[in-house]
């Protein structure tokens, strides 16, 4: 029998994913083992065994007590060594997913039977809630470098229909734009201005200069502007926050002295 568990860690973070992404992570054991670790399984039904291996070779276990999909997750928690202040089922996670306009807003609360082994595991949680947010926002993103090449080609589309069009995929209806010759909110303002550059600069394109960098929706790209005989008239970064759809919802454009 478990003993008493009256003593709670709780904590809440956004996601930039969807929900049903997020909650797959508790379904699924290979993207589970990506979360906690290689070699962590988990089967995700009521009554279900999961096992965690941590990078450092740690290893606890647990059973699903409940799971509503794709809304929560309740679990048992202990370690597998004897010595650890947790024994197999001597704790309790519930994971809680709510749909947000961010994402998914993630509630959890770890139930423990001792105060002082609870707050031992707070910096854990807040570590492993951060590997998590990233994974899943990584999954959700997968595809965040094609998007932002389409973005960057845009600006040189002359094709107004097929420009407007572009911009309505890859960027949310009030998507906010700011650089240093532009302060724009929304597709249709945006969508002028890019108008605009084209007529006073003919010719240039914006190409992406390496790698994507991408944290829970906010991605960073370098970029070099070509002229029309090909050489650079400019460089800079482009800061991109995600929508949980994968549109840029703001985008910023950092010029290179």
């Amino acid at each position: 029998m478990m003993t008493a568990l009256g003593h709670s860690l709780e904590r809440v973070i956004l996601i930039n994913a969807l929900r049903t992404t997020v909650f797959r992570y508790f379904t699924d054991s290979e993207r589970f083992a990506a979360w906690w670790g290689a070699g962590s399984r988990i089967d995700g039904r009521p009554g279900g065994a999961l096992a965690i291996r941590y990078p450092n070779g740690v290893t606890a276990s647990g059973t699903v007590v409940e799971l509503v999909a794709p809304e929560r997750i309740v679990f048992t928690y202990g370690y597998d060594d004897p010595g650890k202040p947790i024994p197999p089922g001597g704790s309790r996670v519930t994971v809680t997913l709510e749909e947000h306009p961010a994402g998914t807003r993630l509630r959890l609360r770890h139930d423990f039977a001792d105060a002082a082994v609870r707050d031992h595991h707070v910096a854990g949680w807040r570590y492993q809630l951060a590997v998590f947010a990233n994974v899943a926002a990584r999954e959700e993103h997968a595809d965040v470098a094609a998007r932002v090449d389409r973005y960057f080609a845009l600006w040189a589309d002359a094709d107004p229909a097929a420009r407007r069009e572009g911009l309505r995929l890859v960027l949310t209806e009030d998507a906010a734009f700011h650089d240093a010759f532009g302060c724009t909110t929304g597709l249709d303002d945006l969508d002028a201005h890019v108008g605009a550059a084209q007529a006073h600069m003919p010719g240039v394109r914006l190409e992406r200069a390496g790698e994507v960098r991408h944290c829970q929706g906010t991605a960073l790209a370098d970029w070099v502007a070509l002229g029309p005989d090909g050489q650079p008239r400019g460089a800079g970064t482009n800061v991109f926050d995600l929508a949980p759809d994968g549109r840029f919802r703001r985008v910023v454009g950092l010029w290179r002295p």
